[in-house]
């Protein structure tokens, strides 16, 4: 569970670079199968009139020695969704990821139209994160990530690059956390409280503190 001071998606803000509240829950079997939940709440206007995300996601992961693997899919949910308009958002991917040391590779890959925009389907995201240990309880953490939304009419900008450089520190359990997030098309999408004119991927700072229960 935490709270933010933005919520960011692959760099973009879902709550109009306000406060964000999140949380969720997780199961992992033995043999390495998982299922888990993860939430929070999300600009209105953003998703036709729902306020709440809800992720659903299932999968597998396993090692060899140093070497990890994870495969899984991965729903997105969002209720009262078209409340205030006439489209439905939601979004599902599968992905296969793997890491080794502190450096991972992640691929998702959209299965179907890509949040409800028509004709968007195998639209994919490439995310690479570094987490390294400065000090006891003090790591670094780097992310880049590459979207491709696939189907797009000409003109209309379909990929960007997003980045996230900060730290995390560990209080007794609570995870402080402090990062800088940029996007190499802050216009690839707007914010819904702005009437669709202000970017959603302006550089920006982000603040959060959680805890693992």
């Amino acid at each position: 569970a935490g709270v933010f001071s933005d919520y960011r998606f692959r760099g973009m803000t879902q709550t109009d670079y306000g406060t964000a509240l999140q949380g969720g829950f997780d199961f992992a079997h033995q043999s390495g199968f998982y299922l888990g939940n993860w939430n929070s709440n999300v600009e209105q206007l953003l998703y036709n009139g729902a306020s709440l995300e809800m992720d659903f996601y299932g999968g597998y992961k396993t090692s060899f020695g140093d070497f990890g693997v994870d495969v899984g899919a991965l729903y997105y949910y969002y209720p009262k969704t078209g409340a205030l308009g006439t489209a439905k958002i939601d979004n599902t991917e599968i992905y296969v990821g793997g890491s080794y040391g502190p450096l991972s590779v992640k691929y998702f890959h959209a299965v179907s139209d890509f949040f409800g925009v028509p004709g968007t389907k195998n639209s994919y995201y490439l995310d690479g994160t570094a987490s390294f240990e400065v000090s006891k309880g003090l790591n670094l953490v780097a992310h880049v990530g590459y979207q491709k939304v696939k189907g797009l009419s000409a003109g209309i900008t379909s990929d960007n690059v997003d980045y996230r450089v900060g730290v995390t520190y560990d209080v007794e359990g609570w995870i402080l956390g402090a990062s800088v997030i940029a996007n190499s098309e802050k216009a690839f999408a707007y914010t819904g409280g702005s009437g669709f004119t202000k970017p959603a991927g302006k550089t920006a700072g982000v603040v959060s503190l959680t805890k693992s229960f």
